[in-house]
C-alpha cells in the first residue's frame, strides 16, 4: 500500500494541504463555488456550465471576515458577480466582457452575506462596522443604502421572487444566534427601502435560521420545539403564524457560525431537498409529493444545497475522500459527482469511522455519540487518542481527516467525542452546556475514556486526551479529574485562562464565555475552579503544547504560564513554539512538526 510515495502515511503527506470547496450556488445554468488553493491558501471563485470547470479570475482572493467566521463572500447576478475580497473590499465582475468594477474600497469595514436584488439590480450585504452591523444595499455605481440597523447582529437575507419581501435574522448580544434571535420579515417598497417590519422570535423562545422563500412562501429553520426543524412562517397582519414543515425529531441544520449557509432547499419540480443529523451522521431526503427518500446515502455529509434545473446539488463529503460536487436526480436519487476537490494524498481503502453511542443513565440524561476509528492494522490491545473537538458549540463529523488517518496508519484508534453542547443532537443538547463548560464536556470524555478503554481491542493504560482551542480547554480540564490515568495529553492552541480570553474576544463571542461558565457575578469560585493554569498541579500525566507566537485568542502568555505552573508542580511539560503562527497554524511545515512531534511523544509514552 503507497500513500504519495510512502508505505505507511508520514505527517509529512499527512499534512498536504487538500482542496476544500465552500458555498456552493445555482443561477440559472450556471453553478459557482469557492475553492481553497493548497499551497497559497488563497480562497478563488469557480463555476462550472454544465461541461466545463473554470476559476473565475477575479484578481484577488475572496473571503469574507464578518463575524470573525465569514459567510456570503459572494453573489450572482445574470451575468455579474460580486465578491468580497481578501481587503474587505466589495468588486463586481461582468461575466460577459470581463470588465472588473471596484464598489467598495477597503475601509475597516467587515463585509458578509451577499445576496442578488436583480429586480433593482442591486446587491444586498451585512456591513460590520466597529461595533456596530447593518443590513445594507450597494448598486453598481457604489452607492450604500442602510436598510435596517437596530440590531446586534444580522443573518444573510432571503429576497422573495417577486422582490417584494425580505427576510432576515437577527440576534442581540449577550446571545450567539443558536441561543435566541430573532426572525425579521419586511415589505419592500419600490426603490427598495424597508417597511413594516415585522420582529417576532419563535414560539416560546429559541433560534431560528437560514429563512428563504418557495415562491411567496417563507420557510426557516427554527429549534423551539427542540430541534432545528423547517417551518413555513405566514405573516397574519401584526404577527407571524409559525407551521412544522416535518414531524422528524432531528437536527435539520447545524450552528449557524457563518452567514449564508443552506441545509435546504425548494426543488424546481416541486418538494424539498432536507438535510438532517442522525447520531452524528448527516442524511440528505428528498421530500416531494408526500413522500420522503433518503439520497446520497454513502456521503456523511452535505452543505450548500440548491436546485439547479431539474436537480439537487450539493457539497458533499464522505469519510474516504476530498470534497465533491454532488448533482442528484430527485426522482431516481441518481447521483453525479460534477467536481471532486483535488488532493496530493492518494485515496485508498481509509478507516471508516464506527459510531459508538453511549446511552443516558442515572447520571448521563443524554445519549453520547462518538465517531470511532480503529487501526488500520488492529492489534490485540491498541492505545487510544480521545479527540475534543473545537468550538465548542460545534460537532465532528464523519469527514475525511487526514490527520485521524495518519493516527491510524500508525497504530493507534481514534475517537472524536461529540460530548454534551455539539450541534446536531437537538437543542436540550447543545444547550447543556450553558455554565456548564469544564463539567458536562469533560465528564463525557471522561465516560468515553472508560467504556472505550474496557472494549474494542483498547488497552486502557494507554489512553492519550487531546484538542484544539477550546477542545484544548476541554482535555486540560479532563486531565484533572480525579482518579483519571490519561498516558498523556496534546493541547494544540488551548484555552487555559477563559478569563484572559473572555478579555481578548472579539464581539461576535463576546457574551459566549458567560453563558458557558456562568454569569459575570460567578468569575470568582465558579470560574476559578475551571481556569486549569490555577490547577496545574492536578494534571498528572505528561503534557505536550503547540502555541502560535502571535495568537490573539489564545494569547502565547496563557501557555507559557501553563507550562511553567506545570513544571513547578514536578510534571512533565513540553511545548513547541511557532513565532509566527496564530490562532491555528498555516505553514504547511509547522503543520509537518506538529503531527510528528505529536506522534514522538504519544508512541514514547505507549512503549
Amino acid at each position: 500500500m503507497s500513500f504519495a510515495g510512502d508505505e505507511i502515511l508520514s505527517a509529512r503527506t499527512a499534512c498536504l494541504e487538500t482542496q476544500q470547496f465552500s458555498e456552493l450556488k445555482a443561477d440559472g445554468g450556471l453553478l459557482f463555488w469557492l475553492a481553497s488553493e493548497p499551497g497559497s491558501g488563497r480562497v478563488n471563485l469557480w463555476r462550472f456550465d454544465g461541461e466545463r470547470t473554470r476559476r473565475i479570475e477575479t484578481g484577488n482572493g475572496v473571503g469574507s471576515r464578518l463575524n470573525g467566521y465569514g459567510g456570503g463572500a459572494f453573489a450572482v447576478m445574470g451575468r455579474f458577480i460580486c465578491w468580497v475580497a481578501e481587503d474587505q473590499s466589495l468588486w463586481q465582475l461582468d461575466l460577459g466582457t470581463g470588465v472588473r468594477l471596484s464598489l467598495v474600497a477597503p475601509s475597516g469595514a467587515r463585509w458578509g452575506g451577499l445576496v442578488a436584488d436583480p429586480h433593482r439590480q442591486r446587491w444586498l450585504a451585512v456591513r460590520e462596522y466597529g461595533d456596530q452591523q447593518a443590513l445594507m444595499a450597494i448598486d453598481s455605481s457604489g452607492q450604500i443604502t442602510v436598510l435596517d440597523d437596530r440590531f446586534d447582529f444580522y443573518s444573510a437575507a432571503a429576497l422573495s421572487p417577486d422582490g417584494k419581501a425580505l427576510a432576515w435574522v437577527s440576534w442581540q448580544l449577550p446571545d450567539m444566534p443558536w441561543d435566541r434571535s430573532m426572525l425579521c420579515l419586511a415589505r419592500l417598497g419600490a426603490n427598495g427601502d424597508v417597511r413594516d417590519a415585522l420582529v417576532a422570535e419563535p414560539p416560546g423562545g429559541g433560534s431560528v435560521q437560514q429563512p428563504q422563500f418557495d415562491d411567496s412562501q417563507l420557510w426557516v429553520q427554527s429549534d423551539h420545539l427542540g430541534w432545528w426543524q423547517p417551518f413555513r412562517v405566514d405573516r397574519n397582519h401584526h404577527s407571524l403564524r409559525w407551521t412544522a414543515g416535518t414531524e422528524v425529531m432531528a437536527d435539520h441544520a447545524n450552528a449557524p457560525w457563518q452567514l449564508g449557509e443552506r441545509h435546504s432547499c425548494p426543488l424546481s419540480g416541486g418538494g424539498w431537498g432536507q438535510v438532517r443529523y442522525v447520531r452524528g451522521w448527516a442524511e440528505l431526503w428528498i421530500d416531494r409529493d408526500g413522500r420522503r427518500r433518503r439520497v446520497a446515502s454513502s456521503y456523511s455529509d452535505f452543505r450548500w444545497l440548491s436546485a439547479w434545473s431539474n436537480s439537487l446539488v450539493c457539497l458533499a463529503r464522505r469519510p474516504d475522500s476530498a470534497d465533491h460536487i454532488l448533482r442528484i436526480d430527485p426522482d431516481t436519487g441518481r447521483e453525479e459527482v460534477l467536481s471532486a476537490a483535488t488532493s496530493p494524498i492518494i485515496e485508498r481503502d481509509w478507516v471508516w469511522p464506527e459510531t459508538v453511542c453511549l446511552p443516558p443513565d442515572d447520571q448521563f440524561s443524554f445519549e453520547l455519540q462518538s465517531f470511532l476509528y480503529q487501526p488500520a492494522k488492529p492489534a490485540k490491545a491498541s492505545p487510544l487518542i480521545i479527540l475534543a473537538h473545537g468550538g465548542p458549540t460545534s460537532a465532528a463529523y464523519a469527514t475525511f481527516n487526514a490527520q485521524i488517518q495518519f493516527w491510524c496508519q500508525h497504530g493507534f484508534a481514534v475517537a472524536d467525542v461529540n460530548y454534551t453542547g455539539s450541534t446536531g443532537f437537538g437543542r436540550a443538547y447543545r444547550q447543556a452546556l450553558a455554565g456548564n463548560w469544564g463539567r458536562a464536556d469533560v465528564a463525557d470524555v471522561v465516560r468515553v475514556r472508560h467504556s472505550l478503554g474496557a472494549s474494542r481491542g483498547i488497552d486502557p493504560e494507554r489512553v492519550f486526551i487531546q484538542g484544539r482551542s477550546s477542545g484544548g480547554y476541554t482535555a486540560l480540564m479532563a486531565a484533572m479529574q480525579p482518579g483519571q490515568s490519561f498516558r498523556g495529553l496534546g493541547s494544540l492552541f488551548g484555552v487555559t485562562e477563559p478569563l484572559k480570553l473572555k478579555a481578548a474576544t472579539h464581539r461576535f463571542e463576546s457574551g459566549y464565555l458567560d453563558w458557558l461558565l456562568g454569569p459575570p457575578g460567578s468569575r470568582g469560585v465558579n470560574w476559578r475552579s475551571r481556569t486549569p493554569a490555577f490547577q496545574a498541579g492536578r494534571i498528572a500525566c505528561p503534557a505536550l503544547f503547540f502555541q502560535g507566537g502571535k495568537d490573539r485568542v489564545v494569547v502565547p502568555e496563557q501557555t507559557r504560564e501553563m507550562v511553567a505552573a506545570l513544571r513547578a508542580a514536578g510534571q512533565c511539560a513540553e511545548m513547541v513554539w511557532f513565532d509566527e503562527e496564530g490562532h491555528g497554524f498555516r505553514s504547511p511545515e509547522n503543520q509537518v512538526t506538529m503531527l510528528d512531534t505529536l506522534w514522538r511523544f504519544y508512541r514514547r509514552l505507549a512503549e
